[in-house]
This record gives C-alpha cells, structure tokens and sequence, in this order.
C-alpha cells in the first residue's frame, strides 16, 4: 500500500510533468514560428491549454507508472508540427527548433531553482513551517522534472530531439542511413528503459541521468546555496 503523502507526491510530480513537457512542445513551435514555419501556429499549439498538447499515453500514464516504479519521472505531450520546407534555413534552423525543446526545461529548471531561493530567503517568518517546506519540495521536484526531461530529450535517438542534433553534423550519406534506424528507435527505447535494467541488471539510462540531470542538479542547488 502506499501512503497518502507518497500518492499526493505522485501527483504533484505528474502535473508538474505534464506542464513542463507542454512548455517544451510550445518551444519547439514557437522557435518554428520565429524562423518562418507557422505550422504550429496554424495548428493552435502554440498555447499552454493542456487541452491542446496532452497525450493519454506519454502525459498521463507514463509519468504514473514512473513515479509508482520509482523510476525517474518523464512524460512526453503530443509533439508539435512543423513543416522543414517552410523553414528559411532549414538544415540550421532545424537543429534550433529541436534544441528549443530541452532548452526550454533547462531555462525552466534555472527559473525553479531562482524561486526556490526567494521562497527561502523571504519566506522565513511569512510562511508556516509546514508551507515552507511544502513549497521548498514543490520547486525542487519542479527542478529535476525539468533537467531529467532536459537530458532525456537529448538522447540521440529518433524521435528524441537529440537525434536532430546528430543528424545536423551527419554528411547527406549518413544522414540517409540514420533515417533507417528511425524503424527501430521505439525497440531500441524500449531496450534501454525496460529489458537491461531488469534483465541485465544494468541501468544506462539511470546512469547516464545520474551524470547529467543529477550533475546539474547538486551544481545548481549549490550555487544557491553559495548566494544565501
């Protein structure tokens, strides 16, 4: 059984999922936007009403299962359209629209950990004991959220935007063959996430999460912790 506290987590950690994968999606498009492709415009998506970007699946479920797992808690939303052919440079200005994405988890994770500091500076003597400590959790979970769904969307597998990356350094012959393996990448996550972890007792992506959302993270509160 869980505990009340434990689900109420949960729950917190899933919302705060779901709107920092809205405000990536939003990224992507608003970057589209601003190098000539209106697709997302076009489409309503440039908006934060969750009606417009949840998926049952990535936004809701999967964040569940994570949190009751107890593995790190990542969501996807629906991924916003765009059209590379309406873009003014496209091979550049698709590298930006996928580094829009993470950058806007990593902008939001700097922007948690800058309230968390006000909220301890000048929550002290405003706030309850009980409403302090609540908020310190809420914007520390916001925080991590951010950086995991930051460094996960960075791995360079399709359909991750860190495939995007790659495929901007690739010469035309080898970007060829790296659209083929896109037909394996969902068997490829799937192995990464689920069969070497608890067949093989080996855990990359936690390891890999580990070295850079958790890096980020013990670097970030400790640098706040140098400005209080």
């Amino acid at each position: 059984m869980y505990s009340l506290d434990y689900l109420l987590g949960i729950v917190v950690s899933v919302l705060l999922v779901m709107f920092s994968a809205m405000v990536h999606e939003v990224a992507h498009g608003w970057v589209a936007h601003l190098c000539g492709d209106d697709t997302a415009r076009e489409a309503g998506r440039l908006t934060l009403d969750p009606r417009a970007h949840l998926d049952p699946l990535g936004s809701v479920i999967l964040p569940i299962a994570c949190a009751l797992l107890g593995a790190p808690v990542f969501a996807f939303a629906k991924p916003v359209p765009y059209n590379p052919a309406r873009l003014r440079h496209p091979r550049r200005d698709e590298l930006l629209v996928a580094l829009a994405g993470p950058a806007s988890n990593l902008l939001q994770a700097v922007l948690g950990t800058a309230l968390l500091g006000a909220t301890l500076a000048l929550g002290q003597g405003a706030l309850t004991v009980e409403m302090l400590y609540g908020a310190m959790d809420l914007l520390t979970t916001y925080v991590y959220v951010n950086l995991v769904l930051c460094f996960f969307n960075l791995i360079p597998f399709p359909p991750l935007d860190g495939s995007k990356v790659v495929l901007f350094f690739l010469p035309p012959a080898a970007r060829r063959k790296y659209y083929e393996l896109q037909q394996y990448a969902m068997f490829l996550l799937l192995l990464l996430l689920y069969v070497l972890p608890g067949l093989l007792r080996v855990d990359p992506l936690g390891i890999y999460l580990n070295a850079t959302a958790g890096e980020t993270y013990a670097a970030l509160m400790t640098a706040l912790t140098a400005v209080l």
